[in-house]
C-alpha cells in the first residue's frame, strides 16, 4: 500500500522517480524500489517523503490515493484554451489598435506637409531685424527644414507598419 501511495502522489504531483531523488538526496533506484514494494524507507525518510510531495505521512501509509482523473485534465485543458483564447484576443486587440496608430499618424504627417506646401513658408518675408521674430521665423525654418526630409521617410514607415499590422485573413 506504502509503495502504491508513493507512486500515485508522486505521478499526481508531476513528479518522475529522478526528480524525487534528486529532492530527497537519495538515488532514483531507492525511489524505484519503494515504489515497487522492494523496500521502505525508514521513518525520517517517510516524513521527507511527505514534506516534498505536501502530502500527509497518513496518506502515505494508509488511505489510498486515486491517480489524477482524466476529468481533472480536461478541466485544466479547458482553463488553458480559455486562457489562450484571451491571450488571442488581447493580441488582436492591441493590433487593432496599432493599426488604426500607425493610419492615423501617416494621416497626420500628409496633412501637415499639405499645409507646409500651401502655406509656402510666410516666416521667410519676417522683418529678422527684431530679435523676437528672428528666433521664432529661425525656430519655424529649422522645423520646417527637419520636417521636410523626415516626412517622407515617416510617412513610408507608418503606411508600411500599417500595412503589417492589417488584419489577415
Amino acid at each position: 500500500m506504502l509503495n502504491e501511495n508513493i507512486k500515485a502522489v508522486r505521478k499526481s504531483k508531476g513528479l518522475s522517480q529522478e526528480e524525487l531523488a534528486i529532492k530527497l538526496n537519495v538515488v532514483r533506484q531507492t525511489v524505484s524500489k519503494w515504489e515497487r514494494g522492494l523496500s521502505v524507507p525508514d521513518s525520517e525518510m517517510l516524513i521527507s517523503i511527505s514534506d516534498v510531495l505536501e502530502t500527509p505521512v497518513s496518506v502515505l501509509l494508509g488511505e489510498t490515493v486515486e491517480a489524477g482523473a482524466p476529468e481533472d485534465l480536461k478541466v485544466i485543458s479547458e482553463k488553458l484554451e480559455l486562457i489562450n483564447l484571451q491571450l488571442a484576443q488581447q493580441k488582436a486587440a492591441r493590433r487593432k489598435v496599432l493599426h488604426w496608430a500607425f493610419i492615423l499618424l501617416s494621416a497626420i504627417i500628409a496633412v501637415a506637409f499639405i499645409i507646409m506646401i500651401l502655406a509656402g513658408s510666410p516666416y521667410l518675408n519676417w522683418d529678422y531685424n527684431d530679435p523676437e521674430t528672428a528666433v521664432v521665423g529661425t525656430a519655424l525654418h529649422a522645423f520646417e527644414f527637419i520636417f521636410v526630409r523626415i516626412a517622407p521617410l515617416a510617412f513610408i514607415g507608418t503606411v508600411i507598419c500599417a500595412i503589417m499590422t492589417r488584419k489577415r485573413s
